[in-house]
């Protein structure tokens, strides 16, 4: 593996006319100049052993923080999802397509249980930042993603809408009627999160499960 790394380096580094050749198939030496050359800087590459001995003292301490880091996050996913299933609200937003445990915890926290917090769901999509913004100027009307909004839950909804449309269902059909309409990918993705947030706003006012025939 490391002889062929070389080897791709030495081609890349010839003149045009070398180069040229070897790509064409001329190759005559090149894969013995690349196992000298890598042969001599072996023993360049070591550093003294009490330096080896401290990098490698270095990266175990790294490794291990990197493993505590990572059990900790293991530990606080699978108590917020013990604890979120044990909310009111659990059942009606696991019922969306990708929205789990993880994902549903996430959108709960941003959002609140405080149905009187959002005076209607375009107040809600604004806050998300998936509501687009008009702009209008004389004869020129531009149409934008919002910049400044909730960025966790922007980012969630990253998330939940990605999930949604990989899977097949309505929301997969929805995302794929606004890229024949011209989105892009980023694009039709917040149009679904927008799309989604307003029946998730609507499912938990009224304390519906999710419907995917009324919704799409």
């Amino acid at each position: 593996m490391r002889v062929r790394r070389v080897r791709e380096q030495l081609i890349g580094g010839m003149p045009e006319s070398l180069a040229t050749r070897a790509r064409a198939g001329r190759e005559r030496g090149i894969d013995e100049l690349a196992a000298e050359i890598l042969e001599r800087l072996r023993p360049q590459l070591r550093q003294s052993e009490l330096v080896e001995k401290a990098m490698g003292r270095q990266a175990l301490a790294l490794l291990a923080m990197l493993d505590a880091a990572c059990i900790g996050a293991d530990e606080l996913a699978q108590t917020a999802a013990e604890e979120f299933r044990k909310h009111p609200d659990y059942a009606v937003i696991t019922s969306f397509p990708g929205l789990a445990d993880l994902t549903g915890a996430r959108v709960l926290a941003e959002i609140g249980d405080d149905r009187d917090r959002f005076a209607d769901d375009r107040a809600l999509k604004a806050y998300a930042g998936s509501a687009p913004i008009t702009r209008a100027s004389g004869k020129v009307t531009s149409i934008t993603h919002r910049r400044i909004k909730n960025d966790r839950l922007a980012a969630v909804g990253w998330v939940w809408a990605t999930y949604a449309y990989i899977n097949p269902g309505p929301a997969q059909d929805h995302y794929r009627r606004r890229r024949d309409h011209g989105d892009r990918h980023a694009a039709a993705l917040r149009h679904l999160f927008n799309k989604m947030l307003g029946q998730l706003h609507h499912c938990l006012q009224t304390r519906q499960t999710f419907d995917p025939i009324k919704a799409f």
